[in-house]
């Protein structure tokens, strides 16, 4: 067999042409004639016969090459390798009784092969394809079409596709229109660092990429589009972890004389869509609220994982009436002390145990963690020594606390103690196992400041943008005391992680000035980055809101995989890295020089 000469022919599928896919031969095709093209997923030569797993994206079918049916396509079998491309002619046949295979929807029939066309061979792969995942992770992605080709893989990409298909359903039956908005933009950097694109024509001058369409959407409102959406790419130069890439996907919406429900009635409606189409499940309606200090009490994050209970208490009245001096200087100093309780835990965790998880308390500010192990009419503690039968018996009371059961406590500023113990009750739900799989659990976080301040910087930023209104009532504190501001803002949160978020906006310029004043940015910076905004708001602007829902996550989720860089074709490292094609990578001197632009030599070094 020539196969040089094989590969090498420019049409190589000649007049054959495909009449079915791989997964879609069933019993009622039996003694049809058909063609299939696909890739070898796994070749069996039993000496007489061969067989030969032929893929595509909908599936696998078994062809047959028999010596009795075909010489010359049997003989060319021998040669043939996983992930070669090939092109089958032959009937299909019931496969023999006790021979089918029920894990595959085509288990019923195979393929007699009549005549076989080699379209392509390959390289032995990295790693592979079907089977168990047995590479790193830098390796797939250098080699990310192969991984592609696994069909679990492909499964999931089929869902993003569908999952997307429905929210513009929906949101077409709903009138909303959707518009493209540009990606070369003004930068406006508040908030995460824009990606700079220099300009050849306007010589020293930079366009950024969007990290949203957020000032064109609000535009779109002021041109009396009333409806719109977008599923678009957005960038953002941040670094990177599991629920983030440098490049991402939004579902980006506004409406124009709304107030917060009717948005928060849309997505509410388009999640129960998404759920009911694509998971056949219904969602629990309507999804409950939460304020932002309500989060923050009770779960010590704005993006509390409600599928379990285990909630934080603030145990500082009763911290005050022990004899800790660690806590009562913590409470004393205008600090806090709060707890947890884990059922049934305390045998679980030896004293080196608990030490581990303390890392992950320090790791997130605070200084130590304090345990209680409760024991019939005792505790097993370090500290059970500072506390009084009455402090034992109100924390007992406060947690809920039962024989067997562990406490863990942090003390600290509020800021800290949150983070601290926000992180621990994730990572005791994990190793309890309390999360059920297969749950979904919604909560809308609302009533979220305005401003906070920034140590770093020394003055307030946006919690979410500068371009959200406050709550009418707290317009007064804008000068006097921007940090009690209220926002007219909303996140839509899904089993721990937010998904989607948005406010209604400034529809004023009066308005967005004071808030502009209140974020530090002189009024002369205000106009520069942003007079276009402000002239729009002075020329009729509605009333206006709207939202972004993290495409990515929400499909992550929905999919049940660890992380975004799963549902994202061609994903970044954590490094910000494409090892497929070595993005980023130097330019030639020559594109610099036309640009205006040279690199420092310690930049360069580096």
């Amino acid at each position: 067999m020539n196969n040089e000469q094989n590969l090498t022919n420019i049409d190589p599928l000649g007049d054959w042409k495909r009449s079915h896919d791989c997964g879609s031969l069933r019993q009622q095709d039996i003694d049809r004639k058909i063609i299939l093209m696909g890739w070898v997923n796994r070749r069996r030569d039993l000496g007489n016969l061969i067989f030969i797993d032929l893929r595509d994206r909908e599936g696998i079918t078994q062809v047959v090459f028999d010596p009795q049916v075909n010489a010359a396509a049997h003989e060319k079998a021998h040669v043939l390798r996983n992930e070669w491309v090939l092109a089958v002619k032959g009937t299909v046949v019931a496969r023999l009784e006790g021979q089918e295979n029920h894990d595959l929807a085509t288990g019923q029939i195979e393929v007699r092969t009549d005549e076989v066309k080699i379209l392509n061979v390959t390289e032995t792969p990295p790693f592979q394809v079907d089977g168990a995942v047995d590479a790193s992770e830098n390796l797939r992605l250098k080699y990310r079409y192969l991984e592609l080709r696994r069909p679990q893989i492909l499964k999931n990409f089929k869902k993003r596709h569908a999952i997307a298909s429905c929210i513009r359903a929906y949101l077409d039956e709903r009138g909303f229109i959707e518009v493209e908005t540009p990606f070369l933009t003004k930068s406006t950097p508040e908030g995460a660092r824009d990606y700079l694109v220099p300009s050849r024509v306007n010589t020293g001058m930079f366009y950024a990429l969007p990290q949203s369409p957020q000032l064109f959407k609000q535009l779109l409102m002021m041109s009396g589009f009333d409806r719109y959406y977008q599923v678009v790419r957005c960038f953002r130069d941040e670094d990177l972890r599991a629920d983030r890439q440098p490049e991402f996907t939004q579902v980006d919406l506004e409406m124009a004389f709304v107030d917060e429900k009717a948005v928060m009635d849309i997505f509410e409606g388009m999640m129960d869509a998404l759920f009911t189409t694509i998971m056949d499940m219904k969602i629990s309606s309507p999804i409950p609220h939460l304020t932002y200090q309500e989060a923050m009490d009770r779960f010590g994050t704005d993006r509390p994982d409600l599928r379990f209970d285990m909630e934080l208490e603030n145990i500082s009245d009763i911290a005050e009436i022990s004899d800790f001096k660690v806590f009562k200087g913590v409470v004393a100093a205008g600090g806090m002390v709060k707890a947890i309780c884990v059922k049934q835990a305390a045998s679980t965790y030896s004293r080196k145990a608990l030490d581990d998880i303390s890392l992950l308390a320090t790791a997130n500010g605070a200084k130590g963690l304090a345990w209680i192990k409760v024991a019939e009419d005792t505790w097993q503690s370090p500290i059970g020594k500072f506390f009084d039968d009455e402090a034992k018996s109100a924390l007992n009371t406060r947690l809920d606390a039962a024989p067997g059961d562990l406490i863990l406590m942090v003390a600290d500023q509020p800021r800290i103690v949150n983070a601290a113990m926000g992180a621990l009750r994730l990572e005791m739900a994990h190793r309890e196992e309390l999360i059920k799989k297969g749950r979904f659990s919604f909560v809308w976080i609302t009533d979220f400041p305005l401003l906070e301040y920034d140590d770093e910087i020394d003055r307030f930023v946006a919690v979410h943008h500068p371009f959200t209104a406050p709550v009418a009532q707290d317009l007064g504190f804008l000068r006097e005391n921007p940090g009690k501001v209220r926002a007219r803002a909303y996140d839509l949160v899904l089993n721990g992680s937010e998904i989607g978020g948005g406010s209604i906006r400034i529809h004023d310029a009066k308005t967005q000035e004071m808030v502009f004043d209140a974020l530090g940015i002189p009024s002369q910076e205000a106009r520069s980055k942003f007079g276009f905004l402000i002239d729009a708001l002075k020329h009729g602007a509605p009333p206006h809101g709207g939202m972004a829902l993290g495409f990515d996550r929400l499909v992550a989720i929905m999919t049940g995989v660890r992380s975004i860089r799963e549902i994202i074709a061609f994903p970044k490292t954590t490094s910000g890295t494409c090892p497929l094609t070595d993005a980023p990578s130097p330019v030639d001197p020559d594109q610099l020089k036309e640009l205006g632009l040279r690199i420092s030599p310690a930049k360069q070094s580096a």
